[in-house]
């Protein structure tokens, strides 16, 4: 599956919080909003237990929650926007850039392999620092999108 079908069946947010759990929370009730996951606190949760093992900050400002549960058929995304200048102070980096990006990633516990490779496409497609800068800029969902066809 490419990233480009993740996000055009995914869920984008552009947030106002400078807090990772509300930033994260705002995610999560759009995921269930959206039909993608049937118990939105018992996904919140366990993305706050992957937290708490090791920060998912990968640097340049990114970070990548996930969660994977039993009873989840398939995987999808969430991606947020963090449209204030100075990002997500209470994450865990480690750089010193604050979060402004997120991409959260959940989908079935049994399916190892097909995460991934999800994770590294990511990783993969957020090294580009033109892409990075142009997905702080956008204006809607749709320009997120197209920010990543073909990926």
């Amino acid at each position: 599956m490419k990233l480009s079908e993740l996000l055009e069946d995914g869920v984008v947010c552009f947030l106002n919080s400078n807090r990772r759990d509300e930033s994260l929370r705002t995610l999560v009730k759009a995921l269930a909003s959206s039909g993608k996951i049937p118990d939105a606190q018992l996904f919140f949760e366990a993305v706050l237990k992957r937290e708490k093992i090791v920060t998912t900050s990968i640097g340049m400002g990114v970070a990548i929650p996930h969660a994977r549960l039993e009873g989840l058929s398939h995987f999808f995304l969430a991606v947020g926007v963090q449209k204030s200048k100075e990002g997500i102070e209470d994450w865990k980096v480690i750089d010193r850039s604050f979060v402004k990006l997120i991409f959260m990633i959940g989908g079935p516990k049994d399916q190892q392999t097909e995460y991934l490779s999800i994770l590294s496409r990511l990783t993969e497609a957020v090294k580009n620092e033109e892409r990075l800068r142009s997905l702080l800029k956008a204006k809607n969902s749709q320009e997120i999108v197209d920010l990543f066809s073909g990926c």
